[in-house]
């Protein structure tokens, strides 16, 4: 009988790449295709069952490091939102995604933000930009991956109808509306990719590098 539906969607990137993590800007757009997660809260351990991903407890008091495959998002994301002082509440539930595994299109990033949702419900949900904020440490710390904010920003603050241009360093953000006849269309061309197994942390490297050389914070 769950109490909370939480939900975010999947992203495409109309420009700006490999900019976030470099404090520039990025213009992208949320998809209708989302990830959700139903929450029925209990006691002790959290339990998931998903017809993508398969099913998974995890004990929310143990660190994330604990867990393996896709359900150390989740737990990364309740771990992270604990330490950081938000309430967190132990729940089961059903885990839903109509978003592309594998298709660069933020599977992972609506995860992570629909876990913290479904972590900390209602009132108790950090602000977008500090919701995003956490997501993105779920990549860095638990996951090991050093990407940018671009993805958990436009999961957790997109708006109907907008791309939503994001100014990495400050987070400020600026909805951008579509013209009316203008469609974006998105060719899955079959192929997957994993983050971890990709060059992304190499090329985020070379930017440190080329940074550190020009004595700048960022470029």
């Amino acid at each position: 009988s769950p109490t909370l539906l939480a939900s975010a969607p999947g992203r495409v990137n109309l420009i700006g790449e490999h900019t976030d993590y470099n404090d520039g800007h990025v213009l992208p757009l949320a998809l209708p295709m989302r990830t959700v997660i139903t929450v029925e809260p209990i006691d002790g351990p959290v339990a998931l069952v998903s017809e993508v991903f398969g099913e998974a407890t995890f004990d929310p008091a143990t660190p994330a490091g604990t867990s393996s495959g896709w359900v150390r998002y989740v737990h990364g994301a309740v771990e992270l939102a604990h330490s950081d002082g938000y309430p967190v509440r132990p729940w089961r539930g059903v885990v839903a995604t109509d978003v592309p595994v594998g298709a660069s299109l933020s599977s992972s990033a609506a995860l992570e933000i629909a876990a913290l949702l479904a972590a900390c419900p209602g009132g108790d949900a950090p602000p977008p930009a500090l919701l995003a904020r956490l997501g993105q440490r779920v990549e860095n710390e638990v996951i090991g991956l050093g990407t940018g904010i671009m993805d958990q920003l436009v999961s957790a603050a997109a708006v109907d109808g907008s791309a939503l241009l994001i100014d990495c360093r400050s987070l400020d953000t600026r909805p951008v509306p579509l013209p009316p006849r203008v469609s974006v269309v998105v060719v899955d061309t079959g192929t997957r990719r994993e983050l971890e197994t990709s060059a992304y942390d190499y090329r985020r490297a070379d930017r440190a590098e080329a940074a550190s050389v020009l004595g700048v914070r960022s470029l």
